[in-house]
């Protein structure tokens, strides 16, 4: 797609963070927008602030994780604009647990917001844009967690990784097909949102009795996070991270790195140990900085 003004977007996590900067890049760029996210107050303020752009906007609450809502959006999306042009499949949440201190709750709800949230979108709005026949575009955000693997994060790397599998699938089937449809995946690095308050959107059902977000007891894991948020030195605003979407999809550019350019050593060490046959680099760090990475 190259051409935005009078199309329509649904972005899902529309209210806040990267969400948000896509939708503010939408309206400027003159198209109808359609806001999804699950905290309805700040919900409604992103619909009065998108509307206050000059552009037709509408809002629903939607939990990505329930197919019942997608289904909901995408009908109602179809009701107003009669048509979906661009798709942002792009909320997410995030709890730091490992593999073994993670709860099968922390399980069910990241994998349901950043995984189903995807998986619905694309089951529901899929089929609608190949039947219009006209140029879309699908747009699923990931992480650069997705990108090598991130031993702080254990449910979110999973979805994340996930994420990218089934968009790299999605963008082949639709390529072979000769469809119309362009398809990217977005793995921004650090980025000024609220993904690490998460919790205050978890369902009371999915919630831990402890109520606390991190709980990563071994030290050196501990050591490797303190040593991996060091490593980054600049943020970016969700509104730089749109301005990069937009342009791969003008350009029909699948892999999208905003602010990305830290994991590439990272992913250079995971595909090295695979094409070597070798046993995962049980720390990324050490494996581009040396022993002492961990240590100080």
């Amino acid at each position: 797609m190259k051409y935005f003004k009078d199309k329509v977007a649904v972005i899902t996590g529309g209210a806040s963070g990267i969400g948000l900067g896509l939708a503010e890049c939408c309206a400027r760029e003159g198209m109808k927008v359609v806001l999804a996210d699950i905290e309805e107050d700040i919900l409604a303020k992103a619909e009065k602030h998108i509307k206050a752009m000059g552009v037709s906007t509408l809002a629903l609450r939607t939990d990505v994780s329930k197919g019942a809502d997608v289904e909901a959006l995408a009908r109602k999306t179809l009701d107003t604009f009669g048509e979906v042009n661009l798709l942002f499949n792009n909320a997410g949440v995030d709890t730091k647990t490992t593999v073994r201190e993670s709860t099968l709750a922390d399980w069910q709800w990241v994998l349901g917001v950043n995984l189903w949230g995807v998986i619905n979108g694309i089951h529901f709005f899929a089929p609608i844009m190949l039947r219009q026949g006209t140029e879309c575009h699908i747009v699923n955000t990931a992480s650069t967690a997705g990108l090598f693997t991130d031993w702080c994060g254990s449910p979110y790397t999973v979805s994340k990784h996930a994420v990218v599998a089934i968009s790299e699938i999605l963008y082949c089937e639709l390529e072979q097909g000769n469809y119309n449809i362009g398809v990217s995946v977005l793995c921004p690095g650090p980025i000024e949102t609220k993904l690490m308050e998460s919790e205050r959107n978890r369902p009371v059902e999915l919630q831990n009795k402890t109520g606390k977000r991190l709980r990563v007891s071994d030290p050196k894991i501990q050591a490797y996070i303190k040593a991996l948020t060091q490593m980054v030195e600049n943020v970016m605003s969700p509104r730089q991270v749109a301005d990069i979407v937009f342009s791969a999809i003008r350009e029909k550019k699948f892999y999208v790195l905003a602010n990305a350019e830290f994991v590439k050593p990272f992913m250079k060490a995971r595909m090295e140990d695979m094409l070597q046959e070798r046993n995962p680099t049980s720390n990324p760090l050490q494996a581009i900085q040396g022993d002492e990475a961990i240590d100080s």
